[in-house]
Order: structure tokens, then sequence, then C-alpha cells
């Protein structure tokens, strides 16, 4: 929601940042293996007691994921690019639920649910971009949902930053994530029906 929504307010931002490392000769796929390295050292980071820097990382993952895309649109829009940016956001994410699952492990069973969640939400999101004729701003059609990677990365924070409440953050992601799989499964319906 707030990828769809609120994109609008950092663009410009992203947009400089986007024109600044085009300039510097960097390329859109290159920044998109920077924001897998970097966002991929947020779990390991996590689990070695770095919380702060574990959530620094992620966030700083996000926003070259954000660049990357613009840089693509900048450029030109690679295939190879879309699978390794689309990829490497989902390895970052199991980074974190990995770093998350082995430093506390009672709460594992809730963490499993939240990765199927996750894994139904985002088939619904690769199908229907796959077999949509509609186009958007990405290279396919990128589906809006109440949870979007903003969103994802908000819990993620939260679940590092409240140790006290991870097993309730856990639960409210994974309701949300079910919730933005089976809304993106209705508007698919609708939309290829």
């Amino acid at each position: 929601m707030l990828d769809t929504h609120a994109r609008k307010y950092v663009q410009p931002f992203i947009e400089t940042t986007a024109s600044r490392l085009l300039k510097m000769g960097l390329t859109a796929n290159q920044v998109t293996m920077m924001s897998f390295l970097v966002g991929l050292s947020s779990g390991i980071l996590f689990y070695l007691n770095y919380v702060v820097a574990a959530v620094i990382v992620l966030w700083m993952s996000g926003f070259l994921d954000a660049v990357d895309g613009t840089m693509a649109r900048k450029t030109n829009v690679s295939p190879w690019g879309t699978v390794m940016d689309v990829t490497f956001d989902r390895i970052v994410e199991i980074s974190v639920i990995l770093g998350i699952a082995f430093k506390y492990p009672h709460v594992q069973w809730a963490l499993l649910l939240l990765s199927v969640s996750i894994i139904f939400s985002i088939t619904v999101f690769l199908t229907v971009g796959a077999v949509s004729n509609k186009k958007g701003m990405k290279s396919f059609y990128y589906q809006p949902g109440l949870a979007e990677r903003t969103e994802g990365f908000l819990l993620f924070s939260l679940m590092m930053l409240l140790p006290n409440y991870v097993l309730f953050i856990t639960l409210l992601f994974f309701v949300v994530e079910l919730f933005t799989g089976l809304q993106r499964l209705n508007e698919a319906r609708q939309l290829l029906h």
C-alpha cells in the first residue's frame, strides 16, 4: 500500500540518487547486486545481536532496491535485471526470517506461517504479473495490496526492535500477508476473468 501510494513523496530523492549512480558509471544490475548483499547481511547482523545495524542495512537495501528500478527505467529494463531483483528481494526477506528464527526458536512456528503466507502472496503477485496484459511503471504488472515491500520492512523492523512482541508482530504480519494474497487473488479473478 505504501509503495503504491507514498512512493511519490520519496521518488525525487530516488531519482536524484539514480542519476548520480548512473553518472558514476554504475548499472542498475550492479546496484541490484549491492542491494542484495547489503540486505542479506541484515539477518546475519540481527542474529549476532547487532539489532540496530540489522534494521539500518535492511532499509538501505530497500532504498537501493527502489533506486535500481529507477536506474533501469532511465536506461533500459533488462529481463535478467527483473529476475535478479525479484529473486534477491525474496532472499533478503528469507535472511531476516532466518535470523529471527535462529535467535528466537520459540517463534519458529509463527515464522513458518509467515513464510507460507509470503509464498502464497508472492505466487499470486508474480503469476498475475506474468499473465496480465496490464502494464505499469515496472517491467510487469505490479499488483498493489495491503502489504507491499515497505509494510514488510516496517514489520520486520518491529520484529527485530521489539523482542518482547516478536510473536505478536509475526502473527500480525502473517494475517496482513494472507489478507494481501487473498486481496490480490480476488483482483486477479476480476482482471483475468
